[in-house]
């Protein structure tokens, strides 16, 4: 653009020089445009966000309410540290089955253990197999297990923790990596539906490991099919003006997905070069996806050239000032200038197509 305004100021001094002259005939001579050699680079953009790569959600195995936080968001936390504390908070009903549950098994393991000292007096007198004794011992033992697991269930319903296999179960929720805490779910008194099998369960916090950000974002369907994996990108983040991110094309989806009539296709890009900030995950970003890059090549503006058929061709004023057609050959656009491979020479003046009149 400087060297457009440049070249008007000439055109302007000539035709006033040839008005003293008496010639007004340059009067309104178009202006030219000296042709110059630049960089050139076709792009593609993504608009997302920077996330990080691999966020976990804490959960918890037992059911209860809040009662005590340990760490809050931003903090940092090693795998291990505590994160909440839950209390059990099991309704009447509840605590009532599990100490009748406690009870019946009691029961089971004293009948068990009666059953059991008869088949072994029947064995010492020969009127038992073996394989039955077996049967009445295995019986025992079960309906032990049963009672131990009766009463460690009563125990975590009755105050949070209990001994199970040599590991401690208690209600205190705990870190499950080395990572920052980046959103809390719930406030203390909150209740939690425990993780099982059959539930999802609460969702406590948010939790990430920020060294590992990615961006991810979306880029409109005309532009997917010349994209590939391992592209360079640039990332201008809104917040961080002045930073610029370098990244690479890591992941293009292979479904398309619908945003305001419009069809985009998601996109993830891996950060090679922060910039040396420090990036926080939901930063708004825009991503240029440079699909290909031609430095230092002879490009003139586009709006010069007239394209007809498979042909392309702009007006030149020769140094003598007179006007030639020239047909050239074009090469990479960025969709402002465009690269021009055969006809025309640095420092050739291109004219400027006339201004069309409405009207």
């Amino acid at each position: 653009m400087v060297v457009l305004g440049m070249v008007g100021v000439v055109v302007v001094v000539v035709a006033g020089g040839a008005l003293l002259a008496g010639d007004g005939s340059d009067k309104n001579a178009p202006a030219t445009v000296e042709v110059a050699r630049g960089d050139l680079v076709d792009k593609a953009l993504a608009v997302g966000t920077i996330e990080p790569e691999v966020e976990i959600s804490v959960k918890s195995k037992v059911s209860g309410v809040v009662r005590r936080r340990f760490a809050d968001v931003g903090d940092f936390v090693r795998a291990g540290d505590p994160l909440l504390e839950i209390k059990p908070d099991p309704t009447p009903l509840e605590l009532v089955e599990a100490r009748r549950q406690v009870e019946l098994r009691e029961i089971e393991v004293e009948n068990s253990a009666k059953e059991l000292a008869r088949q072994q007096a029947l064995l010492e007198k020969g009127l038992l197999s073996q394989q039955d004794y077996d049967s009445a011992t295995r019986r025992h033992a079960e309906a032990q297990l049963q009672l131990r697991m009766a009463r460690e269930r009563l125990a975590l319903l009755e105050q949070g923790k209990v001994m199970a296999g040599g590991d401690a179960v208690e209600s205190v929720v705990k870190s499950p990596i080395d990572g920052f805490i980046l959103e809390k779910m719930v406030e203390i008194g909150d209740p939690v539906v425990p993780l099982s099998t059959y539930q999802e369960g609460t969702v406590l916090m948010k939790m990430a490991d920020m060294k590992d950000l990615i961006f991810r974002g979306t880029v409109d369907e005309i532009d997917v099919g010349r994209l590939r994996e391992g592209m360079p990108v640039e990332i201008k983040i809104g917040a961080l003006p002045d930073v610029k991110v370098r990244g690479e094309l890591s992941k293009i989806s292979l479904k398309a997905k619908k945003q305001e009539n419009a069809t985009t296709f998601p996109v993830e890009i891996r950060l090679i070069d922060t910039g040396g900030v420090t990036l926080r995950a939901g930063y708004s970003a825009n991503a240029e996806i440079i699909i290909e890059k031609r430095e230092q090549v002879i490009a003139i503006p586009e709006r010069l050239v007239t394209f007809e058929g498979d042909s392309a061709w702009v007006m030149v004023r020769r140094a003598d000032g007179t006007e030639e057609k020239r047909v050239i050959e074009t090469g990479l656009s960025d969709a402002i200038n465009i690269e021009v491979r055969k006809g025309l020479e640095e420092g050739e003046k291109v004219l400027e197509k006339p201004t069309r009149k409405i009207g």
